[in-house]
């Protein structure tokens, strides 16, 4: 299998390690990128990790992956509640998105319980802390693998 995944972080997750440890833990989002990049190696896939606080960024990205991703891993941290656009953008990606939260969102404030996000994703992995982006990239190639 070969290919690139996208993954992308939304806003505030460049503080991640230092913002609320005690809701997204300790890790850095360095951390997290390499790990993603040697989980994706054992599948024979790439990543592009990438993280902005401006939604904008975001849809450039994905409009990018069009071209040149295979699927898209996304945080969209707050934008997973306001962002329409984000939807938009995802909706014109033709492979398989999957959207992850470090935490828990249905244990959490009401208005982190609806994800306009979730429209799109063929999966959602919640709650798993970091390890979801693994959990992500794995599904990705069996999903890939399968088709």
């Amino acid at each position: 299998m070969t290919g690139t995944i996208y993954v992308l972080n939304g806003p505030n997750l460049n503080l991640l390690g230092k913002r609320q440890p005690d809701i997204y833990g300790h890790e850095t989002l360095a951390d997290v990128e390499s790990a993603c990049a040697e989980r994706a190696a054992v599948h024979g896939l790439k990543t592009r990790f990438l993280q902005s606080n401006a939604e904008h960024q975001l849809i450039d990205w994905i409009h990018e992956a069009r071209e040149s991703a295979v699927a898209i891993v996304i945080n969209p941290a707050a934008y997973t509640h306001t962002s329409v656009a984000i939807l938009d953008a995802l909706n014109a990606f033709e492979g398989p998105v999957i959207e992850v939260h470090i935490s828990n969102v249905h244990k959490r404030e009401d208005f982190r319980h609806h994800s306009f996000v979730s429209l799109r994703a063929d999966g959602v992995i919640a709650g798993c802390g970091t390890q979801g982006y693994l959990l992500a990239i794995d599904r990705v190639a069996t999903v890939l693998a399968a088709s």
